[in-house]
């Protein structure tokens, strides 16, 4: 009975795992492949690859719209790590009256759908010209309810006796912050940077209404714009695809083992 249940268990397991990386493997198939054979559903290799890479460089500005994207990415993970954990540390470490009635409202932003932000948004970075520039999209992504929350979790499980020990060898309360907290914590900041890194990178909303000319566009209005052509070369798009895919897989594979120790609030 209980290599039954281990035999169901497993061919549960490999079938949900061949369902999630058909899309992947699919994709691969279609970069090969003509946009007629990707139409009929072709499922085997083709020899289109070269002739799709070409086309793709033809109709986009590939290189261009990748650096928007990795400039965008990395500029918004780094101050969305720095300024979240900060905010984090200090809402959990220091105590005040109004600490908790000034996080709740916090909180409460995250009920605020992005909808009703996109105007008023609009607005102020128009009025301050900043319109159609990569500052608009950073600007607003630096800070978010969900990192600080993550981050005053986390920081639950920070051991007190090392700030006690930092301030009697004389460590100011910065020093403690960049040479004590962010070391000991790097598991939850490896896994609090593969979550700003991939929202970032797949923005597309804001980007679509705040980025007017080719030259500031990201990947993801990139991609947007080859699908909605009248006539899609599918093996282009994948290609595409898979240029695009490739950043968020290597920052997650690279810091997999982190970002399963930090979503476990562990410290290392």
């Amino acid at each position: 009975m209980k290599t039954f249940k281990s035999t169901l268990k497993y061919l549960f397991l490999i079938i949900a795992s061949l369902v999630s990386i058909f899309p992947f493997v699919w994709m691969i198939i279609g970069a090969t492949n003509s946009a007629t054979d990707i139409t009929k559903g072709k499922l085997s290799f083709g020899g289109e690859l070269m002739n799709n890479i070409t086309r793709l460089f033809e109709m986009a500005d590939i290189p261009r719209a990748f650096f928007n994207s990795l400039k965008i990415a990395l500029i918004t993970t780094v101050l969305l790590l720095l300024i979240s954990s900060a905010a984090g540390y200090a809402f959990e470490i220091y105590r005040s009256k109004a600490r908790e009635r000034i996080y709740n409202l916090l909180l409460l932003t995250m009920m605020i759908p992005f909808a009703a932000l996109m105007i008023p948004l609009y607005k102020m970075f128009a009025m301050n010209g900043l319109s159609n520039t990569h500052s608009a999209i950073i600007l607003p992504t630096i800070a978010t309810a969900y990192i600080i929350f993550f981050f005053r979790q986390t920081t639950k499980a920070f051991p007190k006796d090392l700030m006690q020990a930092a301030r009697v060898d004389g460590l100011n309360e910065f020093q403690i912050f960049f040479y004590i907290f962010i070391p000991t914590m790097k598991s939850s900041y490896a896994a609090a940077g593969i979550i700003a890194f991939m929202t970032s990178w797949n923005n597309f909303l804001w980007p679509l209404i705040i980025l007017q000319s080719n030259e500031q566009k990201t990947m993801t209005l990139v991609l947007s714009s080859l699908s909605s052509a009248y006539f899609p070369e599918f093996g282009s798009i994948m290609v595409a695809i898979i240029i695009a895919t490739l950043p968020t897989i290597l920052v997650f594979f690279l810091l997999q083992r982190y970002f399963v120790e930090g979503m476990m609030g562990s410290i290392k």
